[in-house]
């Protein structure tokens, strides 16, 4: 009975997926851009997730006052529901042509990946429309596989892939020993990966963020060592509305010929250092609805 159920709720579930999505795929880009602001920042403050958005920035930033804080969660829905709006389109947004909404900085540092066997570990956040960042570095033509986790609802997962397949993402979601096993094959023949290192990762290792330590994906820095390759992070940030500035920042390069266990701490710290750094700049971009620490650290810091 339980999972008749479940397919019930399922198939609603993708149902209402479905509507959304055909119904800001048929408007323009701006307009769906901007009807996500306005639909988030009218009813995000009632969901779930604001109480969990408003314990992470009071513990990130234990001094804001109530007029700020109340700015900053409004500035975060407007972002989030702008990505909402934006997801069906983004194919549509012109990478690398003279309309296009994305303007790239430092570009000779992602071309230096489109030489044979030149391949990297990309590392990131869920920073502005994250999304923009694989779009970048795939329709620049570079060797490239992106890991996410897939969606629970498969129907839901199929569209998505779907329409990043239109513009070239390839998504992989790595599971277990095959999948860690595709990603050192694709480093191997000189290919790249790219990867979100700012959720929660319970096989990961402690590394502090804002102060408080959280479990933090190592595999970025474990690849990168094994097969000397740079980790190579980017970022994105709204320029307002629906566009965007891409940064490539200098390559990390790792010290090779030491042990991994002598560095891997310390690497993986220096990338929690860089995701803190570029949640700073721009806070209201970033994705305070994640639950990044454990509730111990909450407890701690006396927001819970």
């Amino acid at each position: 009975m339980k999972k008749f159920f479940d397919n019930i709720l399922s198939s609603a579930e993708a149902a209402a997926f479905k509507t959304y999505w055909y119904k800001f795929k048929k408007m323009d880009i701006d307009a769906a851009s901007n009807l996500g602001s306005n639909i988030a920042r009218k009813f995000g403050k009632f969901s779930s997730t604001q109480k969990t958005a408003i314990r992470n920035i009071r513990m990130c930033f234990p001094n804001i006052g109530a007029a700020e804080e109340k700015e900053l969660l409004d500035a975060m829905w407007d972002n989030l529901g702008r990505i909402a709006g934006e997801l069906p389109h983004l194919g549509e947004f012109g990478y690398f042509q003279e309309n296009s909404r994305v303007n790239i900085k430092n570009l000779d540092r992602l071309d230096a990946y489109l030489e044979p066997g030149k391949g990297a570990v990309f590392a990131s956040g869920h920073f502005s429309n994250w999304e923009v960042m694989p779009a970048v570095i795939v329709q620049r033509g570079v060797d490239c596989e992106i890991t996410y986790r897939e969606m629970n609802n498969p129907e839901v997962d199929k569209i998505i892939r779907d329409a990043r397949a239109a513009y070239g993402v390839t998504l992989f979601a790595p599971k277990g020993r095959e999948g860690g096993m595709r990603l050192m094959r694709i480093l191997a023949r000189g290919g790249s990966i790219a990867m979100m290192n700012d959720q929660k990762y319970n096989m990961g290792i402690n590394s502090p963020l804002f102060g408080h330590n959280c479990m933090t994906n190592d595999a970025a820095v474990r690849l990168a060592h094994r097969f000397k390759t740079p980790i190579q992070t980017m970022t994105v940030k709204r320029l307002g509305g629906a566009n965007f500035e891409v940064d490539v920042q200098e390559p990390i390069l790792l010290d090779y010929s030491a042990p991994l266990d002598t560095i891997l701490q310390k690497e993986v710290d220096n990338i929690n250092r860089f995701i803190e750094e570029k949640i700073r700049e721009a806070p209201e971009q970033w994705f305070w609805v994640h639950k990044r620490w454990p509730k111990q650290a909450w407890i701690d810091a006396g927001v819970m």
